[in-house]
């Protein structure tokens, strides 16, 4: 989405606030006992206390109203009754949805009570590769280019990358252009670089093994080709000539 008016500039920031208010009370409300499912529930009566519907609820018909996946599951995770948390797991959910027709979207792994599994570093690096990325990005900036930081933040800190999930376009639906906001440097893709005024969804997905992801058996969940574990951080954010304005910032995601 091309932000062209005041209007659209207001309604995008109240819907991404909303969501990011949803992640980060989902995020304080998670601790271990919890079922998946309970912590879902807990963030619908969040986001429609707000007025604003579950995205993928809304658009996939996604059987839960926010994606909640727990160790081995790096993403898409249906909220379940029969997984319940304990000391160590690594957490992620994943807050989308509309509100006055704007759609907004962002993301958190954190580790649940005690790191008992060590990764705690894992999650640390996707967060501040985040931040370092969004940092990078305005208006002309190559998409490949804040792949290409991704990627080689993630090797240095001894992680890879997932190479087939990544950031998008948001605003008017869930998913827009640009697509493929990808996590490693694509050197194919020359053209295309971020538009001034636009607002994307940027997200990291570090991994501790896999490079690529399989489909559960539900037809949902992903998890890695290679096993492992992965960390994911997400903003909306508006695209301008200078530094990017931080739209989902209440999620505490900093």
């Amino acid at each position: 989405m091309i932000i062209e008016t005041e209007e659209e500039l207001e309604g995008i920031k109240k819907v991404s606030e909303a969501v990011a208010l949803t992640l980060h009370k989902m995020k304080a409300y998670t601790r271990t006992g919890m079922t998946t499912r309970e912590i879902d529930e807990y963030g619908r009566q969040l986001l429609e206390g707000l007025g604003a519907r579950s995205a993928p609820f809304e658009t996939y018909g996604f059987p839960g109203y926010s994606c909640i996946s727990v160790n081995q599951e790096f993403a898409h995770g249906v909220p379940s009754d029969k997984v319940i948390l304990k000391d160590g797991d690594i957490i992620n959910i994943d807050v989308s949805a509309e509100l006055g027709r704007f759609w907004s979207d962002n993301g958190c792994s954190f580790i649940v009570g005690d790191d008992v599994q060590g990764l705690q570093h894992l999650v640390n690096t996707s967060q501040l590769i985040l931040m370092e990325a969004i940092a990078q990005i305005s208006g002309g900036v190559r998409i490949n280019e804040i792949g290409k930081l991704i990627e080689t933040r993630a090797k240095k800190a001894g992680y890879t990358v997932i190479r087939d999930l990544g950031g998008h376009g948001i605003g008017r639906s869930l998913h827009e252009e640009p697509s493929g906001i990808m996590n490693y440097h694509d050197r194919y893709d020359r053209v295309r670089g971020f538009r001034k005024d636009s607002v994307v969804a940027i997200e990291t997905f570090i991994s501790t093994k896999s490079a690529y992801i399989e489909t559960a058996a539900d037809n949902w969940g992903l998890t890695g080709s290679k096993g492992g574990f992965v960390a994911q951080h997400e903003h909306t954010i508006l695209v301008t000539s200078g530094n990017p304005i931080i739209l989902t910032a209440a999620n505490g995601i900093m």
